[in-house]
C-alpha cells in the first residue's frame, strides 16, 4: 500500500510539472503579444507552437529527472528546491531552444524576448506547482498515507534529539517503529526500546522497517560501519548523523607547506570581506525593515500604552558577541515589573505574566520587531544564535559543552535553530547544536535562507510562547 501511494504522489509531481511547463509557455506566448502590441497572425497562432511545446516539456522534464528534482528528500527546505529549480530550468530551456532549432526547420517566431518570458514564467510556476504539491504531501503524510516506518539507532542525546524532532513534523511521513540502543537498557523515550544494535537484522525484518537512521555521532568507524554493513544487507535506507568533525570538514582541499601535504578545512570564518558583506546584508535589511515598518510599529507602542500601565518597549541585559553585554530592546508584552517578585526566569507556554495584547504579540513574534534597532546599530545581526540573559549563559556554560561557542558571532534576531521550531520553552541543549552547525556552516546563502524560511515559519510557529 506504501509503495502504491508513493508511486502515485511521484507521478503527480511529474504530471504537475509537465502542466506548470505548458502553462509557462502559453503564458509567454500571450504576454510577447501583449508587449509588442502583435496580433496570432503576425506570429503563427498558438497551435503552430505545439511541437515547440512538447520539446520544451520533453527537455525540462529530463532536465528534472537528471537534476534528481522526483528524488525528493524528506524536510528539504523549499528555498533549497527553488535553486535546484532555477538551475535546470535555466539549464533546461538553453537546451530546449538549440533542440527547437536543430529539430523544428521553418518552424514559428520564437523570438528572444518570448524565451525569456518562457524561462521566468517557468521557473514561477514550477516553484508554485511543487510547493502546492508539498502542502499536499505534508497532508496527505500527517495521516498517516506513504509513512515510512523508521528506526533509530542510539537512545542517547541525539537520539532524543532527532526523535523530537521527527514528532515535532508529522508531514516528513515517519513512522517512529523505535529505536535501538548499544546497550540494550530501556529507556523512558516514549517509544520502545526494541533491542541491541547486535539485533539490527531481525529488527528491521521483524518490524518492516523502511528506513534506519544512525545517532551516533560519538561512535567510532569501527562501530558505525557494522551497522550501516547489517541496514545495507536488509535493504534499506541508511542515514547517518554526523559528529561534529564531520560537519566542519565536509569541504576539504589539499595544501602543502614547504612540501608537507596539509587539509585544509572550510574557511568560514567571520572576517574580513565576509564580517564586510554580512554587516552590509544587516545595515540594507535593518533600514529597510524599520522603514516599512515603523507606521505598524507606531500603532503597537499606541495599542501597548493603552492596553497596560508602564513602558512601551522594555530593554534586558543579553550577551552577544565575544561575550560583550548589550541592551536588546523589545516590545513590552509582560505586565510591568514582571520579575520583581521572582527575579530573573524564563519565560514559559502560557506565561501568567503576559498582558492581553502581550499573548497576541508573543504568539506573532511582533515584541522582536525593535531589535531591527540592535541590529543597525551594530549590536546584533539579523541571522544568528538568539542572545541570552547574562544569569542563564552562567548556567548554561557549566552543563552543555561548547555553549560558550554560540557567542563567536553576534546574536541574531532570527537563527537556525528558530526556524526549525526551537524557540521558547525547548530544549536549550537542541537550541545550541543548531547554532553551532550555523556557525560552522555559515554562508551568505545560508542566512538569506534563514531570513526567507522566517517569514514563513515564525506567524505560524506553536513553540511562540
Amino acid at each position: 500500500m506504501r509503495d502504491r501511494s508513493t508511486v502515485l504522489l511521484a507521478g503527480l509531481l511529474v504530471l504537475i510539472d509537465i502542466v506548470m511547463v505548458g502553462l509557462a509557455f502559453i503564458f509567454s506566448y500571450f504576454l510577447r503579444l501583449w508587449s509588442e502590441h502583435l496580433i496570432p497572425a503576425d506570429v503563427g497562432s498558438l497551435r503552430s507552437y505545439l511541437g515547440v511545446i512538447l520539446i520544451q516539456i520533453l527537455t525540462l522534464i529530463t532536465v528534472f529527472f537528471l537534476a534528481k528534482l522526483y528524488h525528493r528528500q524528506r524536510g528539504l527546505s523549499h528555498i533549497d528546491e527553488f535553486y535546484a529549480v532555477f538551475v535546470a530550468v535555466s539549464v533546461g530551456t538553453i537546451m530546449s531552444v538549440a533542440f527547437n532549432s536543430f529539430i523544428i526547420r521553418n518552424g514559428p517566431d520564437y523570438s528572444r524576448r518570448m524565451i525569456v518570458f518562457n524561462w521566468a514564467l517557468t521557473i514561477v510556476l514550477v516553484t508554485l506547482g511543487r510547493l502546492l504539491y508539498a502542502r499536499l504531501k505534508w497532508t496527505v503524510r500527517s495521516r498517516g498515507v506513504a509513512s515510512a516506518r523508521v528506526l533509530i539507532v542510539g537512545t542517547g542525546e541525539t537520539g532524543r534529539m532527532i526523535l523530537h524532532a521527527i514528532q515535532r513534523s508529522p508531514g516528513l511521513g515517519y513512522e517512529v517503529a523505535g529505536m535501538v540502543s548499544q546497550d540494550s537498557q530501556d529507556a523512558d523515550l516514549g517509544v520502545p526500546v526494541l533491542g541491541s544494535t547486535d539485533q539490527l537484522p531481525s529488527l528491521i525484518d521483524s518490524h518492516g522497517i523502511d528506513e534506519v537512521i544512525i545517532a551516533l555521532p560519538e561512535a567510532t568507524s569501527e562501530e558505525i560501519l557494522p551497522i550501516i554493513s547489517d541496514c545495507h544487507r536488509a535493504r534499506v535506507a541508511t542515514m547517518v548523523y554526523p559528529s561534529v568533525f564531520q560537519l566542519i570538514t565536509s569541504d576539504l582541499s589539499i595544501g602543502h607547506l614547504g612540501g608537507l601535504p596539509l587539509l585544509t578545512v572550510r574557511d568560514t570564518v567571520l572576517r574580513g570581506w565576509r564580517l564586510t558583506l554580512k554587516r552590509a546584508m544587516d545595515i540594507v535589511g535593518s533600514g529597510a525593515g524599520l522603514v516599512l515598518v515603523s507606521p505598524f510599529m507606531v500603532l503597537m507602542a499606541l495599542l501597548i500604552k493603552l492596553d497596560s500601565p508602564g513602558r512601551v518597549f522594555y530593554t534586558q541585559e543579553r550577551m552577544g558577541l565575544d561575550e560583550k553585554p548589550f541592551q536588546m530592546i523589545k516590545f513590552r508584552s509582560m505586565k510591568e515589573g514582571a520579575e520583581d517578585e521572582t527575579g530573573p526566569i524564563m519565560a514559559v507556554k502560557e506565561d501568567p505574566r503576559r498582558t492581553r495584547l502581550g499573548a497576541l504579540i508573543r504568539h506573532f513574534s511582533l515584541d522582536e520587531l525593535p531589535q531591527l534597532i540592535n541590529v543597525f546599530m551594530a549590536e546584533m545581526s539579523l541571522v544568528g544564535p538568539r542572545p541570552e540573559r547574562p544569569v542563564f549563559v552562567e548556567q548554561f556554560k557549566q552543563i552543555i559543552p561548547r555553549y560558550v561557542e554560540r557567542h563567536q558571532e553576534k546574536a541574531g534576531v532570527t537563527g537556525w535553530a528558530q526556524v526549525n521550531g526551537l524557540r521558547g520553552d525547548t530544549s536549550i541543549v537542541e537550541r545550541t547544536k543548531y547554532d553551532l552547525y550555523y556557525i560552522e556552516n555559515w554562508s551568505i546563502l545560508f542566512d538569506l535562507k534563514i531570513i526567507i524560511k522566517t517569514f514563513f515559519v515564525f506567524f505560524r510557529d506553536k513553540a511562540a510562547i
